[in-house]
């Protein structure tokens, strides 16, 4: 499996929407609201690398109210 962190920034105001957007997408496992620079942080979770894009270019990025991601793969785990 392959996981990644999306650290997602929200349009003002629109951050509960898109919550509850992220928590309807398959392999989506967390949807945590953050305090700093970002508002929202997610954990994806999927068979492999490209399902991982693919998750978050289709998925996540056409989410209304999405202005900016960052998405960060893990190299490693203590779980590994």
């Amino acid at each position: 499996m392959t996981k990644a962190y999306v650290l997602i920034e929200t349009a003002v105001g629109k951050s509960r929407q898109v919550t509850e957007q992220l928590d309807a997408v398959d392999g989506v496992i967390t949807v945590d609201s953050v305090t700093g620079p970002y508002d929202i942080i997610t954990v994806v979770n999927a068979p492999d690398l490209n399902t991982v894009g693919h998750i978050v270019s289709q998925k996540i990025h056409t989410i209304n109210g999405i202005v900016r991601t960052v998405t960060c793969l893990v190299v490693s785990s203590l779980s590994d």
